[in-house]
């Protein structure tokens, strides 16, 4: 039982076993905004030719996996997302595949739900386009990784739209300014950016 929401028994083989329920520290010390820029440089930014999303060519690309998969980055991106998120938003957006470890991220750090978009329905089961529970009206937060030109998040807002929820803002780790800004705030979508290139270095 719970002892002055400090302790609990746990029965395990051998006897029972004190376990302390206090509320868990953090595994991994967060970053600064500086070290955290120059960490997703060190693991994601790659030189070379590359040909973007978009369909424009590159002399660097942003690997979003490669910092996705970083617990450091990963728990320190949702920390800059939680103090991003007003009271008023409800649920957390991320779409498949990039967004939803950085959806989940935010919604621990948060403690508000998320939901994931995926690209297409599902052919099966619930055939759903939207995983999670989403409610008519809910004040929605967009999350995004690299963004170039902003259409595929635009594609999420107008799916989410489309099933009654109300987007709060867009939000971004790293805007690569080749108009994505423009295009989201043209669309009538508030946009924040975590980062740009210019504070990874590029």
């Amino acid at each position: 039982m719970i002892a002055n929401g400090q302790a609990a028994v746990v029965c395990v083989a051998g006897g029972a076993q004190p376990f302390d329920a206090s509320p868990l520290k953090p595994m991994i010390r967060l970053m600064t905004r500086e070290q955290l820029a120059k960490r997703i440089a060190e693991v994601s930014l790659l030189r070379g030719e590359f040909t973007l999303r978009s369909g424009r060519k590159s002399n660097y690309y942003l690997d979003k996996y490669r910092f996705e998969t970083a617990p450091d980055v990963l728990q320190a991106l949702g920390a800059m997302f939680a103090e991003r998120i007003g009271p008023q938003v409800q649920r957390i957006a991320g779409a498949e595949l990039g967004a939803v470890p950085l959806a989940a991220a935010a919604a621990m750090a948060s403690g508000k739900p998320c939901i994931f978009i995926r690209n297409s329905k599902k052919d099966y089961g619930t055939a759903k386009q939207i995983e999670g529970i989403l409610n008519d009206g809910d004040v929605v937060v967009i999350l995004e990784d690299v963004l170039t030109t902003g259409g595929q998040v635009l594609e999420v807002a107008k799916s989410l739209t489309g099933a009654g929820a109300k987007i709060d803002k867009i939000i971004g780790v790293i805007d690569r300014m080749e108009g994505a800004r423009e295009a989201i705030e043209a669309a009538g979508y508030q946009f924040e950016s975590l980062f740009t290139t210019k504070d990874l270095g590029v």
